[in-house]
């Protein structure tokens, strides 16, 4: 389930905000509980917070054409969420923000952060960089999303699985947590029922295989790579965080 994303990301080399910006944000925020099932913020309410967190699990998404919800990212501890909304005259946010596991966030004025960045332009400088690697990192999950259609979706998902909770074994990579076909899905913007048929045809190619415990093992992972065009972007841009 995607609880266990809270397990870890053992690639160990995913960037995380600058020391300066988190002092920064902790002098200027304040603590707020947050509770499984419900919305830390929702797409298309005015948007004058954002929030960095330091317990639980967040799921971003957003909404297609059709209704359908898509998760862009899962974040945890250290994340920033809702950060897209910074330096934008009268803004919205563009994404939601779910909470998935129970815990603490840090609430951050967006005036008052925007202010402080303002006067401040080494840390500004890392702030951009930061968010540098998030947008792009949003770019290469929709250019798979509107590129390569919902089976290209599903690969790019499994590539990243694999970057961020992979461990190298004999016989290929395990994702090394558990989730269902509807988790997949949602990460695809597809359909369970197609996920679940598109999974059947890749066991029957042998290019991955399902655990006792529900965890995949991907047998063959250049066959996804190479049916999606991989760019083979570096592990800061292509992971599932």
């Amino acid at each position: 389930m995607l609880a266990n994303f809270l397990i870890r990301s053992q690639s160990g080399t995913i960037p995380t905000i600058p020391h300066p910006l988190i002092d920064l944000i902790r002098n200027i925020s304040t603590i707020k509980r947050v509770q499984k099932d419900t919305y830390l913020f929702q797409e298309g309410i005015e948007a004058n917070e954002i929030y960095y967190i330091q317990s639980g699990l967040i799921q971003i998404s957003k909404l297609n054409a059709d209704g359908k919800e898509i998760t862009l990212r899962i974040c945890s501890q250290h994340d920033l969420v809702g950060e897209l909304s910074l330096f934008s005259p009268d803004p919205q946010y563009t994404l939601s923000g779910k909470v998935l596991s129970a815990g603490e966030v840090l609430v951050i004025s967006k005036g008052e952060l925007e202010e402080a960045l303002l006067t401040n332009t080494n840390l500004a400088l890392e702030y951009m960089k930061w968010s540098s690697i998030q947008l792009r990192k949003y770019q290469s999950k929709l250019r798979d999303l509107l590129f390569n259609g919902k089976k290209g979706a599903l690969y790019s998902t499994l590539i990243r699985l694999s970057n961020s909770y992979g461990t190298i074994l004999e016989d290929g990579i395990l994702i090394d947590i558990t989730l269902t076909n509807q988790d997949l899905a949602n990460f695809c913007g597809a359909t369970r029922e197609s996920v679940n048929r598109m999974l059947v045809d890749l066991r029957k190619l042998d290019i991955l295989s399902t655990e006792q415990s529900g965890k995949i093992l991907i047998k063959n992972l250049e066959y996804l790579k190479t049916a999606i065009y991989c760019e083979n972007c570096p592990i800061e841009i292509c992971n599932i965080n």
